[in-house]
């Protein structure tokens, strides 16, 4: 089984797009992707939609899920998030 996590990441003048590439440049993405459980973490942009990012997060199982959410990262993702002033629209799809 794994869990699929589609987060909308939406904000205004190119801010989502700003806060996917500090993502990566800060090196949290890879240290998501080096998780126990995480078999992706991918940023896409809505070809009709400019101010949204979408992140699709794939892992293992809840128990990967929740241990990441209880990882130091998140602190630093929700930082982030503020500072571009995001909202999120999430979807979740188990397999």
């Amino acid at each position: 089984m794994s869990i699929t996590v589609n987060i909308y990441y939406t904000g205004k003048n190119g801010s989502a797009i700003e806060f996917a590439n500090e993502m990566r440049s800060s090196g949290i993405v890879d240290a998501v992707r080096a998780e126990e459980g995480n078999e992706k973490y991918e940023y896409f942009l809505p070809m009709d939609d400019k101010e949204t990012v979408l992140l699709i997060d794939r892992w293992k199982d809840q128990q990967a899920i929740d241990a990441h959410h209880k990882s130091d990262m998140m602190k630093s993702i929700a930082e982030l998030r503020t500072k571009y002033k995001l909202k999120m629209r999430v979807e979740k799809f188990e397999s």
